[in-house]
């Protein structure tokens, strides 16, 4: 589901995966790829698919952390 989001809306997934000043650096590029999407005619707005890859990254990332997570308790014997 995040990473559907992470393609749609790349800000708001990588929100979602709690790391706030990712989530500001992606907002950013996002609204930069945007803008220069509308003043170029599509020229620039590549720069959109940056913030599409770092949102797909830290999603990724936010689930490994998460499985991650599970290991270790699972070693430990937590529950």
């Amino acid at each position: 589901m995040l990473y559907i989001l992470a393609i749609l809306l790349p800000p708001l997934a990588v929100l979602f995966t709690g790391k706030i000043f990712q989530f500001i650096f992606n907002l950013i590029l996002a609204a930069v790829g945007i803008v220069l999407a509308i003043f170029t005619l599509g020229t620039f707005g590549l720069i959109y698919l940056l913030a599409i890859v770092h949102a797909i990254i830290a999603v990724h990332s936010y689930r490994q952390d998460k499985r991650d997570e599970r290991l270790v308790r699972a070693v430990r014997g937590d529950k």
